[in-house]
């Protein structure tokens, strides 16, 4: 019979799998439709998902190794790599937001809507959050730091898709231009927030 550690690592690694998958169709898409309809939000969120994919990948490689049953020390070294990773991505992509959002205002350049990218963003405000939950309950019960920061990414993804809906919404019904960029620069808050927080978490593995 199976141990409960064991069984939770295959479902963390199957569910990082989903993610690889998943964020590698959104990425794409959400670029491709963003750069189409001038969506600062959309783009965002194609960014975070290519971001999203590399913490991904770390994380299953994180799991992966622990359960094959490599030592303890190795397992920790892995956490701590994850947890750089998945901090520093984060904080990346904050200042691309930032950057891109002023750019934008400063432009006046407003969003125009994307059938493709709305439908994604759909999907993404649903799924995001499945996967963020199934992530931080996986975490909790390896007590891995690393997968419940790489669980807060996912929600991230999943708020953004849901201000690249709020914003062409607003943009759209009411001509509000500037609605995106700052349905994107309100997203800035829970970026860095869980960016610094992953990096601690690492930095404490490293003390």
């Amino acid at each position: 019979m199976l141990s409960q550690t064991t069984v939770f690592l295959k479902r963390g690694v199957y569910v990082e799998i989903a993610t690889v998958v998943w964020v590698l169709i959104e990425g794409t898409v959400a670029l491709g439709s963003g750069i189409l309809a001038h969506s600062l939000s959309l783009v965002a969120l194609g960014a975070d998902s290519f971001i999203e994919l590399a913490a991904a990948l770390v994380l299953l490689w994180r799991l992966s190794i622990e359960a094959r049953g490599a030592e303890a020390e190795r397992v920790e070294n892995a956490e701590k790599t994850a947890g750089w990773v998945v901090g520093i991505a984060l904080l990346l992509l904050a200042v691309y937001i930032l950057g891109a959002a002023i750019h934008e205002l400063w432009t006046r350049t407003g969003a125009e809507s994307s059938v493709l990218g709305l439908g994604l963003a759909v999907i993404s405000s649903i799924l995001m959050p499945i996967l963020s939950s199934m992530k931080r309950r996986i975490g909790a019960t390896l007590n891995s730091p690393a997968l419940i920061a790489d669980s807060s990414s996912s929600l991230v993804c999943g708020y953004m898709a849901w201000t690249v809906l709020v914003g062409v919404a607003l943009t759209t019904w009411f001509g509000w231009w500037w609605a995106d960029s700052i349905a994107a620069l309100v997203l800035l808050v829970f970026v860095v927030r869980e960016g610094i927080e992953a990096i601690e978490e690492a930095r404490g593995l490293d003390d």
